[in-house]
C-alpha cells in the first residue's frame, strides 16, 4: 500500500488564534460536526480550487472534488438531449434553491439580513452598506 491509498488516520497539528478556534468550533457545532471533521472538510473544499484533475482516494463524499455541476450535467445529458436554454434552466433551478436555503440559514443565524435601505442583503452590523 503506498501513501496515496493509505487510509489510516494520522495527526495534523496547527496553531490558530483563540477567536478563530472558537469560530470554527461554533460553525462545526452548527453543522453537527466534530471540530476535526469540520477542519478536514474545509481544507478539502479549499484544495478543490488548487488541484484540478486529482481524485481523493477512498473519500466517503460522492463528489469529493466538488464538481457537482459537472456531475449534474452528465447525469442530465445521460437521460435526454437538451439545448442550451433547457440545460441552463435545469441546472439554474438547483442553484436558486441552494441560494434560497443558504440565505435563509444565514438569516436564521443572524449573520445577514435583507436591507431595503442598502439595496439588498447585507451582513449584520454593516451600517454603511459596504
Amino acid at each position: 500500500m503506498n501513501d496515496s491509498t493509505d487510509t489510516s488516520r494520522k495527526t495534523v497539528k496547527t496553531y490558530v488564534p483563540a477567536y478563530q478556534k472558537a469560530e470554527w468550533q461554533s460553525h462545526a457545532d452548527d453543522l453537527d460536526m466534530s471540530q476535526s471533521e469540520f477542519v478536514r472538510t474545509m481544507v478539502q473544499a479549499g484544495r478543490a480550487g488548487f488541484e484540478s484533475g486529482r481524485e481523493e482516494p477512498d473519500s466517503p463524499d460522492p463528489d469529493p472534488r466538488g464538481n457537482a455541476l459537472e456531475t449534474r450535467i452528465l447525469k442530465l445529458l445521460g437521460t435526454d438531449t437538451y439545448d442550451w436554454d433547457e440545460l441552463l434552466e435545469a441546472v439554474s433551478d438547483d442553484i436558486e434553491s441552494r441560494l434560497d436555503e443558504t440565505l435563509e440559514e444565514l438569516q436564521s443565524r443572524n449573520e445577514i439580513r435583507y436591507s431595503g435601505r442598502h439595496g439588498g442583503y447585507t451582513t449584520v452590523g454593516d451600517t454603511d452598506g459596504n
